[in-house]
């Protein structure tokens, strides 16, 4: 039985400065090139049945500079929609929201996290049929592939909220005992 890879691209100007990014589509700054070129030697020795990566620009170049080949391109993977937030920091929105939590709340003109989680539970049932096949390879971003690990589980899309994704991160989902788990998390 395989393993499913989750990899977050490289950093990113925003990313560095704590700022949501989903649609904005950014290139990888110098230290994010560096950190998806460093993937290769995580990555060496894999077979990858399938990669699927999500259409930004960030997660297609970590994955070229990683020396993976996508196979298709999955807009689920895309990061979660952050609506009126997009480009702000969670503090400048807690500035005006005190209370608001990412994992609870939702965006305004953007996704709530049942919906983020109902787009990753559709990429799990596209690729957990390959893992009889070998390791596939999710190359995305950090809340969407935060949401990825809580659902894989059996959890929540809030429980992403606990597991922290640091840049150019690989983490593994598998099976023990027939179950799925999370093997590895926000492997540098």
């Amino acid at each position: 039985m395989g393993e499913i890879l989750l990899i977050r691209h490289g950093e990113t100007a925003w990313s560095a400065s704590r700022r949501h990014t989903s649609y904005t589509d950014l290139e990888l700054t110098p230290d994010g090139e560096r950190q998806a070129t460093a993937l290769r030697d995580r990555l060496a020795g894999r077979h990858f049945v399938t990669v699927l990566a999500s259409p930004r620009r960030r997660a297609l170049r970590t994955a070229e500079l990683a020396g993976l080949t996508v196979n298709d391109i999955d807009d689920d993977l895309t990061e979660w929609h952050y609506g009126a937030y997009e480009g702000r920091t969670t503090a400048e929105i807690r500035a005006e929201r005190p209370d608001w939590v990412i994992w609870q709340d939702g965006c305004p003109d953007g996704e709530s996290p049942e919906q983020v989680g109902a787009r990753l539970d559709r990429v799990l049932d596209r690729v957990t049929p390959l893992l009889d096949s070998g390791d596939v390879a999710l190359v995305a971003h950090a809340h969407a592939l935060r949401v990825l690990g809580a659902r894989w589980i059996g959890l929540p899309p809030a429980v992403g909220g606990r597991l922290r994704l640091d840049t150019a991160s690989v983490s593994a989902l598998g099976h023990e005992h027939g179950r799925p788990v999370i093997l590895t998390w926000n492997g540098r």
